[in-house]
């Protein structure tokens, strides 16, 4: 039997409640403007970062904040507690539309197609799969049209 290390830290995140619908690239391969995909259950940003988050920080170690476009979501505060942290939550116009970029404390960063809630599933897998294929490179709008046509 081979001994399980499993090591915690005081400022991890919490395991989710939810497991997101995400989906991501090999983490060694860096290709395209999304690094994966991300559906939401509701437009509410606040109420489903704490699970996102707790995944995403597998990766990225501690998260320091994120950044999204303010249209693509309903009112969000500047900060969100999660995990005995507090999360600076960036809202802008210029932001990609239909992206998230969740930044570690180390700069390490992971941009995210972030999928609408209200898209029909079979869409929204399609685009989850599509936006985590390590060769796509296309934008995230064009992983969301791609899934609306697909047969």
């Amino acid at each position: 039997m081979t001994p399980q290390v499993h090591c915690t830290t005081q400022t991890e995140l919490p395991s989710p409640k939810q497991i997101p619908r995400l989906r991501l690239k090999p983490e060694a391969r860096r290709s395209g403007f999304v690094d994966g995909a991300w559906w939401p259950h509701t437009s509410n940003l606040s109420a489903e970062l704490p699970d996102l988050l707790a995944a995403l920080s597998v990766r990225l170690g501690q998260i320091d904040r994120v950044l999204y476009n303010v249209d693509d979501w309903s009112q969000t505060p500047s900060r969100l507690a999660t995990g005995g942290r507090r999360i600076h939550l960036d809202g802008y116009r210029r932001q990609p539309v239909n992206t998230v970029e969740v930044i570690g404390f180390n700069r390490g960063r992971i941009v995210l197609l972030a999928v609408p809630a209200t898209t029909y599933p079979a869409e929204a897998r399609s685009a989850l799969m599509n936006a985590a294929s390590p060769n796509d490179r296309s934008t995230a709008m064009n992983i969301l049209l791609t899934a609306q046509h697909a047969d």
